[in-house]
C-alpha cells in the first residue's frame, strides 16, 4: 500500500503552503496587488510581451521565427552540418543516404535558381541587412553549389565522407582539396546574421518602451530549440540581451526562466479578458517564485547574500582543451572561439543552438547605439564568398 500521511499533519502542512487560503499563497496574492502597477515582461521562445502595469494594455514584439528571412538564412546554414549528418547515417548502414543526399543536391540547385540580390533586397528586406544584399546572395549561391557539388561527388567517391578528409577540406578549409571558403566560416556567418536581426530588432523595441528597468520583473518561458536547453542565464539568448538592453540596471535577481509558466500568443492580446487574466496569472507565477526572496532578505539579512552570476565566459587559446562555459568572442578574427562556441551549443544540450551567434554581436550593438551597420561579423566581414549569376 501506498504510503498516506497523517491528515493532521497533511492538514498542517497545507495551512502554509499548498492550500488555496495558505499563508504563503495568500503572501503572494498580497504583494502581487501591491505591486500591480510594476512592468512586467513576459519573453517566450519567440515574443516579448511587456504588460506595463497599472491595467494598462501590453505590447509585444516577435523577434524570432515569424520574422523574414529566419528560416532562410538558416536554411543556408544547416548545409554545414547536412553533409556531415548524411555521412555519419553511411556509417551507421541507413542507405537511405544516398536517396536524401541527391535530394538535398536537387534543392539546393532549386535554392540557387531562386536566390536573387532583389529577393533578399526587396522581399526579405531585413533592415539590419541593409547593404548586405549582394554579399549574402553570393554567400547563399557559394554555400548551395558547394554542398550540390560535395556530395555530387561524394556519391561517386565515398571517401570524400570521411571525417578526417571533410575536417581538413570542408569545414577547416586547410586541406589539400579545401574548398574557398570553410563551411566553419560560413555556418559562423549565417549564425551572425541571424543575430544580427533578432538582437537589432529586440534592442530596438526594447528602448521604445520607456521601461522601469529597476522595478522591472521579467518571466522567461516556452522552448527556444531543445527541451533541455535555456534554463540557465548563461545559456538563454533573452538573458544578456536584457541585461543589456537596460543598461545593466535590470536586477538578475527579478529575473526567472521557467519552463512551466503558462504560455500566451499575440493573437491572444486582443481579447482584453483574456489579456487581464493572463497579466493578473504571470503576476502571481512571479511572486511564487520569488516571494521567498524578498523574506529570506527580512530574516536573515546579517548572513550571505545570494547572488546570480551572469557571466562566467572563459578565454579560449591555442592550448585551451576543454570549456565549462560559453566562450567569449575577442575579435572577428577569434575563430578558435567561434567555432568552439558552435561545437559547444552542439555539445551542451542546456545550451540553445542560436546562442553561438549572437554574444560578439549584442557586444557591438550595444556598444555603438545599436546601428548594425557597424557591426563586424565572422566568416562575413573580411570573408570573400565566390560571387554567383547574380540576378
Amino acid at each position: 500500500m501506498r504510503y498516506q500521511p497523517n491528515p493532521h499533519f497533511m492538514r498542517l502542512f497545507e495551512m502554509f503552503t499548498s492550500a488555496p487560503d495558505s499563508i504563503g499563497q495568500n503572501l503572494q496574492r498580497r504583494l502581487g496587488e501591491a505591486h500591480a502597477d510594476a512592468p512586467l515582461l513576459l519573453a517566450t521562445g519567440t515574443d516579448l510581451v511587456l504588460f506595463p502595469g497599472g491595467g494598462r494594455p501590453p505590447t509585444s514584439v516577435d523577434f524570432r521565427k515569424g520574422t523574414k528571412g529566419f528560416f532562410e538564412i538558416t536554411a543556408v546554414s544547416h548545409l554545414g552540418l547536412a553533409i556531415p549528418y548524411l555521412a555519419r547515417l553511411r556509417e551507421l548502414g541507413d542507405f537511405g543516404c544516398k536517396t536524401a543526399a541527391r535530394e538535398l543536391i536537387e534543392q539546393c540547385r532549386v535554392v540557387q535558381d531562386f536566390n536573387s540580390v532583389s529577393y533578399w533586397r526587396d522581399e526579405v528586406a531585413v533592415t539590419a541587412w541593409r547593404g548586405r544584399e549582394e554579399k549574402i546572395t553570393d554567400l547563399v549561391d557559394y554555400t548551395c553549389a558547394t554542398t550540390a557539388d560535395y556530395l555530387g561527388r561524394a556519391i561517386e567517391n565515398p571517401k570524400l565522407l570521411n571525417f578526417e578528409h571533410m575536417r581538413a577540406n570542408l569545414l577547416e578549409g586547410d586541406g589539400p582539396d579545401a574548398v574557398p571558403v570553410p563551411f566553419n566560416d560560413m555556418m559562423a556567418a549565417t549564425f551572425a546574421l541571424s543575430a544580427l536581426d533578432s538582437v537589432h530588432r529586440s534592442l530596438k523595441w526594447l528602448h521604445e518602451q520607456s521601461i522601469d528597468w529597476a522595478r522591472l520583473m521579467v518571466i522567461v518561458t516556452g522552448g527556444a530549440g531543445r527541451p533541455s536547453a535555456g534554463l540557465t542565464w548563461q545559456s538563454n539568448n533573452l538573458c544578456p540581451l536584457l541585461y543589456e538592453a537596460s543598461g545593466h540596471q535590470l536586477d538578475p535577481a527579478r529575473l526567472i526562466i521557467a519552463p512551466t509558466a503558462p504560455a500566451i500568443g499575440p493573437e491572444q492580446l486582443a481579447d482584453r479578458e483574456v489579456c487581464a487574466r493572463a497579466e493578473a496569472q504571470y503576476r502571481t507565477f512571479w511572486y511564487g517564485c520569488l516571494s521567498s526572496v524578498e523574506m529570506s532578505r527580512l530574516m536573515w539579512p546579517d548572513y550571505p547574500a545570494f547572488q546570480k552570476r551572469i557571466d562566467q565566459a572563459p578565454v579560449v587559446d591555442a592550448d585551451t582543451e576543454v570549456v565549462e562555459a560559453m566562450p567569449r568572442v575577442r575579435s572577428v578574427h577569434d575563430k578558435r572561439a567561434i567555432v568552439t562556441r558552435l561545437r559547444y551549443v552542439m555539445e551542451d544540450p542546456g545550451a540553445q543552438i542560436a546562442t553561438a551567434g549572437v554574444q560578439f554581436v549584442l557586444d557591438q550593438l550595444s556598444a555603438n547605439g545599436n546601428r548594425p551597420e557597424l557591426v563586424e561579423l565572422p566568416g562575413f566581414t573580411h570573408t570573400t564568398y565566390p560571387a554567383g549569376a547574380r540576378r
